[in-house]
């Protein structure tokens, strides 16, 4: 029988905590990987929750600031999909592409569709999906 730890063992305060320095990193990292992607500022805006374009601006700037517990979810989640693809495809080219490429596994939308829905879980899906793919799921 396997030993299990006792429960108070466990830190069930929350998430972890990413730090300034770590969360600007990520801004950075998706700022880069919107471009790859080919979006436009109103798509990324979205795919971060909604932020208003003066905000956007200023990142692509180098003006980094604090963000909240939602948007840091989205940036991981933007970077996990990233990984993913680049996992999944040799060519990096191809890894840029799928994202708004047509899926069957979206119902014929692409992954950017998905994701513009603007919800949190939106970014999710087609994150649980590369993982699933790559048979990490």
């Amino acid at each position: 029988m396997p030993h299990l730890e006792p429960i108070s063992a466990f830190d069930l305060s929350g998430p972890p905590q990413i730090s300034v320095e770590e969360t600007q990193a990520m801004q950075r990292a998706v700022i880069n990987l919107f471009a790859r992607w080919g979006l436009g500022d109103e798509q990324a805006c979205a795919l971060l929750g909604g932020i208003g374009l003066r905000t956007y601006a200023r990142w692509k700037r180098g003006d980094l600031g604090r963000v909240n517990i939602d948007l840091q979810a989205r940036l991981s989640n933007l970077i996990g999909i990233h990984k993913a693809l680049r996992l999944l495809f040799d060519a990096p080219e191809r890894s840029y592409g799928w994202i708004k490429r047509a899926n069957a596994a979206f119902g014929g939308k692409s992954a950017t569709d998905i994701m513009a829905g603007g919800q949190l879980t939106d970014l999710m899906r087609v994150r649980r999906y590369l993982d699933t793919q790559r048979g990490v799921w």
